[in-house]
């Protein structure tokens, strides 16, 4: 699989960290920045992340800031994306399971490395549920025209 991954200076290292296990479990990993503890904005790489999935470079996104929360706004503004910040396991999943979140967002002030890896992973493995989940999805894509 194909995946995007940006952060902004205080989440590009778990970034990397995750980088460097989609790639070693097999996916090609598009990094789009940031690489340095230089201070930068977070819409900015919220933005490309989300813009890289809707434009079909990626098939998926990870995001990564100090608390996962501004990143995903950002990237949730991006026509198209869906983006979901988690702390664990079962919210990656249920991002996509319940949400068909196509953006997975983590803070890496929150969570650390192995917990990062996990959810990345179990939001990677999960597949949209659909059943009375769709006519919730439809409504969270229609608010994009407004």
């Amino acid at each position: 699989m194909k995946i995007a991954v940006a952060a902004d200076h205080a989440g590009w290292q778990l970034k990397d960290v995750v980088a460097s296990q989609l790639v070693a479990d097999g996916h090609e990993v598009i990094d789009l920045g940031t690489n340095s503890e230089d201070s930068v904005d977070y819409p900015d790489f919220g933005e490309a992340v989300g813009r890289a999935v809707v434009n079909g470079e990626a098939q998926l996104g990870v995001a990564v800031c100090g608390s996962g929360i501004g990143i995903c706004m950002a990237a949730g503004k991006v026509k198209g994306i869906r983006a979901a910040t988690v702390h664990d396991v079962t919210s990656a999943r249920l991002s996509r399971e319940h949400n068909n979140a196509n953006v997975v967002c983590l803070g890496a002030r929150f969570i650390g490395p192995q917990v990062a890896m996990d959810a990345v992973q179990a939001f990677l493995a999960a597949e949209f549920s659909g059943g009375r989940h769709a006519k919730r999805v439809a409504k969270i894509n229609n608010l994009d025209s407004d």
